[in-house]
């Protein structure tokens, strides 16, 4: 069980962010779903590169001491680290893209509720 624990948690961390999509009025809230589910599956991807007591993927001589397969098994996997790195980025981009569209929408229609906007725009 003490291994699933950090699965569940991420889990339960995604399954919060998408009710906040799904079931909030205001577009600020939405916009903070987005961002807690982009770190739930960021945190999730950090998961399965994991492994117990892992190495830093770094050759160096001590590497080379016990042989470069040894080194290969306690490695930690540095991919999905990457590709992390660039989720964040990208991330960020799209959180400011949606901020700077919901001030936008704020200042053209007067409220951030979902469904007031839509029955202002009809």
């Amino acid at each position: 069980m003490n291994q699933a624990l950090p699965y569940l948690l991420c889990t339960l961390q995604m399954v919060i962010a998408l009710y906040c999509i799904f079931y909030k009025r205001n577009l600020i809230k939405i916009i903070l779903g987005l961002m807690i589910l982009s770190d739930g599956i960021n945190l999730l991807f950090i998961l399965i590169g994991y492994k117990f007591k892992g190495v830093p993927p770094i050759l160096h001589e001590e590497a080379f001491k016990h042989g470069l397969e040894a080194f290969y098994a306690a490695a930690v996997d540095p991919l999905p680290q990457a590709f992390v790195l660039t989720a964040i980025v990208i991330s960020m981009s799209v959180t400011a893209a949606a901020l700077a569209l919901t001030i936008k929408i704020y200042q053209k229609y007067g409220t951030l509720d979902v469904y007031k906007i839509r029955r202002v725009r009809e």
